[in-house]
């Protein structure tokens, strides 16, 4: 008797119990989410093909089609509708992402108050805190209100429960990752219940026109904790950003269906709550009367919106056979290319056996390369003990082979500028419509740059040296 053969349908197959991925043998490790120990045998799914169905509502020309049901609502905090694209659409999901203790919750509860009023509930649901911490937040901040519901649970059945009695049309989620499914294997927090809750969640926004907010973790390397998949399902993406020992807090939009990707939005964080800022360029200078030695200012993009900032560099004789290079604030490979460059093109040669402290005021992060200009002016006014002139900002990328280069909004960058009180500046060539009244030195390389300190002062190149002896 001929023996039978293996169908497909008799083969083992094997999955991973964390993100379901499938294999047709065993492995120790998933290969997807690297989790050990999760793959597991369980019997090949039978081949099965979907029938046409009935729609659930007919394909209309796109002329046709009502876009008033896509109209935005205030949040009633003007810096995140602005990074939003003008407030929260109906059924819209957005997941808010940051570091603990950044003031993800702070922010979303002065939301929540202020998004809620006689026609639009707004329930908040915290898996992380009991009740009565919310509450107290919530007097600290004043985000009272009596259209304010607020539930702690931790069970997605319960979560979608409270939806059913209150009928919100704003649901804030603290956090995504403590509430569970019991119909799914898995602690909180793991992919599969990442997975289904997010997808619950997201079903029950769409179909009731509910506009749905979800604090999500991060890993740490900054990353959002959980499937990648939970990015793509959502509808925006904002990161929330800031050192915990500074008030400044930005909230950047990183994904963004219904408004510009490039946006960010200002916060101040103190004992009151969080605010937002519509001006926050004061943050990051430094007031006084003289200037300093190795202080520089410049006008960094955030998004669209140019801020001014202000870099600071100390240089002090080295005690060790190796000199310190220590930044804050500034990348510190970037710190390092400036000072080759100085030393090379510009002929500063005081700055290779000298400590060097490099820093930003108001602990904002500066990293793009225009602001290497300013970088570079600080080193040598502090090489020099020599400030630089007053009202003057600095735009431009520096190459290694010392040439100034251009970089994008200048004109935006010097109107802002001329906006905060600034009459001079220096910047790459052609820098477009300058604002009335405002003196700009266009400079080809870093050696015409360092022609803006007094000559008397300013760092020779050995070369001079040697001829003046």
């Amino acid at each position: 008797m001929a023996a039978r053969t293996k169908t497909s349908k008799d083969r083992p197959s094997y999955r991973c119990t964390e993100c379901g991925w499938q294999t047709a043998k065993w492995l120790g490790r998933c290969p997807e989410c690297q989790a050990w120990g999760t793959v597991e045998e369980y019997g090949a799914p039978a081949v099965r093909t979907t029938a046409p169905g009935r729609v659930t509502a007919s394909a209309l020309p796109i002329g046709q089609v009502d876009g008033r049901q896509a109209t935005a609502r205030s949040t009633g905090v003007p810096e995140l509708d602005r990074v939003l694209g003008g407030g929260l659409v109906p059924g819209a999901v957005v997941l808010v992402a940051g570091e603990p203790g950044v003031g993800k919750s702070t922010l979303l509860l002065d939301v929540a108050a202020k998004a809620a009023d006689a026609e639009h509930r707004t329930l908040y649901v915290t898996g992380e805190e009991s009740a009565s911490q919310v509450r107290l937040r919530a007097d600290r901040i004043g985000a009272i209100d009596d259209h304010l519901y607020l539930a702690a649970e931790t069970d997605l059945s319960a979560v979608l429960g409270h939806l059913d009695a209150v009928k919100p049309s704003l649901l804030i989620l603290d956090s995504v990752q403590t509430v569970a499914s019991p119909e799914i294997d898995g602690a909180p927090g793991g992919m599969a219940q990442v997975r289904e809750v997010a997808g619950a969640l997201i079903r029950a926004s769409k179909e009731r026109g509910m506009s749905t907010l979800l604090v999500g973790h991060v890993t740490k390397d900054g990353a959002i904790a959980g499937p990648r998949l939970l990015e793509h399902l959502v509808d925006v993406v904002l990161h929330f950003e800031g050192d915990r020992h500074a008030r400044l807090r930005l909230v950047r939009g990183v994904k963004n269906r219904y408004g510009a990707t490039d946006e960010v939005g200002c916060f101040e964080l103190h004992d009151e709550g969080i605010t937002g800022l519509a001006d926050p360029s004061g943050l990051f200078l430094t007031r006084r009367d003289e200037p300093v030695p190795g202080t520089c200012l410049t006008v960094t993009l955030e998004g669209r919106r140019p801020l001014v900032a202000e870099v600071q560099a100390l240089t002090v004789d080295s005690q060790i056979p190796s000199p310190r290079r220590t930044t804050s604030g500034l990348e510190t490979s970037r710190v390092s290319m400036m000072l080759a460059v100085l030393e090379q093109r510009g002929r500063i040669s005081a700055l290779g056996k000298r400590d060097i402290y490099s820093a930003t005021v108001g602990g904002v992060k500066l990293s793009e390369p225009a602001a290497d200009l300013a970088v570079a002016l600080a080193l040598a006014s502090a090489a020099s003990d020599t400030p630089l002139p007053k009202n003057l900002v600095a735009i431009g990328e520096v190459g290694l082979a010392g040439e100034v280069r251009r970089v994008t909004g200048v004109q935006r960058r010097l109107a802002e500028a001329h906006r905060l009180g600034f009459t001079h500046a220096l910047v790459p060539g052609d820098p477009g419509k300058i604002p009335p009244g405002m003196k700009v030195l266009e400079v080809a390389d870093i050696g015409e740059a360092l022609r803006v300190l007094p000559r008397s002062r300013r760092p020779q190149a050995p070369r001079e040296q040697e001829e003046r002896r």
